[in-house]
């Protein structure tokens, strides 16, 4: 029924696309959906690396059996242990009772944790190799990108990089799978919202692994979501993207976001745009935070190097829509930002201690003196607005780097 989708000789896609599911993890908006890709490795030893959500069960056997026929497996490679990769081995057990599951330690716990399989296992440490004849695999440890067992898997003679999620994007494989055979641009967004919204906390140890893959030769990379990158330019890309989020790096642009009961915070968040822009700012997104999902807050607060964010008080609190991104944005360890903030309230101000607790706690660099409005729009709160959105722009379109915590032109 399936044609085999060869990537490269012995080596198939077999994965699926979910066009159905509303929320990753629950949390985070599919609206172009997303792939579980999952991979067989043909040869005298038949390999599949990673398996693919429950709910897709029936149809990633369909997908085998158009490789391997009523051949067995007699290997699956674990590389990453979240059910949406995982959720099917116990349906694949039962299919291949003789099939032995490779991973470190770490998987070899959870999977018994998670489906009671504690048979039929091979434990693997850093480094380590397998044969399978014609093919050598090799194990790379990558702790913490973004679980604690998540691993690397590298086929040496034709320098295929299985790498559990690492480099995945949001977005399903629309007839094409290989890069060659689709527009790449379309998932540099959405590998950004990837990244920031399911990776972004793990910063240190996604350098950690780039820097361990340096000097391996690279000319495959085989995520579990999204495109199979076989072009040298998009493979350099790809790596290059984790490698400037991963270290907090980002453009030069401005994000404002902002909650507004009934239209005057977001009176101040347009005058902070508007001077920014009349500055030199092009790129600013705007964000009201009662419409946008944190999601895409999330991939544009990693993506610009301009943050603003403004709240009014709201039962002596931040505004519950901003306070969540503020969580948010303390538990992904974001680093390396200008920052700014502005507030309203009408008889008791809470927005300036926490957003400056919040300043205080992030490694940020303070640009100006905070906007706090107090019930009308009078001309010095103006004049604070345009002041902060003056300032910056002069930060943003100077090549002046960011010093952490440090309040300037306060």
């Amino acid at each position: 029924m399936y044609k085999p989708i060869e990537i490269k000789e012995d080596i198939f896609y077999v994965g699926v696309n979910d066009r159905t599911k509303e929320s990753f993890e629950s949390l985070w908006p599919l609206p172009k959906g997303v792939s579980y890709n999952s991979y067989i490795i043909r040869g005298e030893k038949t390999v599949l690396i990673d398996t693919v959500d429950i709910c897709y069960s029936d149809l990633f056997m369909r997908k085998i059996r158009s490789v391997l026929g009523d051949k067995s497996i007699d290997y699956l490679v674990v590389n990453h242990m979240e059910p949406d990769h995982s959720g099917s081995i116990e349906f694949l057990v039962s299919k291949y009772p003789d099939i032995q599951i490779v991973g470190n330690k770490r998987t070899l716990e959870m999977l018994k944790g998670f489906y009671g399989i504690a048979n039929n296992v091979i434990e693997v440490k850093d480094l380590d190799e397998m044969s399978l004849g014609k093919h050598t695999l090799q194990f790379y440890m990558t702790p913490m990108v973004h679980w604690p067992e998540t691993m690397m898997t590298y086929v040496k003679e034709t320098k295929t990089l299985f790498t559990g999620d690492a480099f995945g994007t949001f977005g399903t494989l629309d007839g094409g799978v290989l890069d060659t055979q689709l527009c790449p641009e379309r998932y540099h967004d959405e590998m950004i919202r990837y990244y920031s919204n399911i990776v972004g906390k793990f910063g240190s140890p996604v350098q950690t692994a780039l820097k361990k893959l340096s000097n391996v030769g690279i000319d495959v990379i085989c995520s579990t979501h999204g495109p199979v990158w076989t072009i040298p330019e998009n493979i350099d890309n790809v790596v290059g993207l984790y490698d400037r989020l991963s270290r907090y790096e980002a453009e030069k642009g401005l994000v404002i976001a902002y909650g507004s009961m009934y239209g005057h915070t977001e009176e101040l968040a347009d005058i902070i745009a508007t001077e920014a822009a009349e500055n030199g700012v092009k790129s600013i997104v705007m964000h009201n935070v009662s419409k946008s999902h944190d999601s895409d807050i999330l991939r544009d607060a990693f993506k610009y190097k301009g943050l603003i964010i403004g709240s009014p008080t709201y039962n002596n609190k931040l505004y519950p829509a901003v306070d969540g991104l503020v969580s948010a944005l303390q538990n992904r360890n974001l680093k390396n930002r200008f920052f700014g903030y502005f507030g309203s309230f009408t008889w008791a101000d809470a927005t300036a201690r926490q957003f400056e607790a919040f300043a205080g706690e992030m490694e940020f660099e303070l640009v100006a003196e905070p906007v706090i409005m107090k019930q009308a729009m009078l001309a010095d709160v103006v004049e604070k607005a345009r002041n902060l959105g003056r300032i910056m722009a002069q930060k943003l379109t100077s090549d002046t780097q960011v010093v952490p915590n440090n309040a300037t032109d306060c």
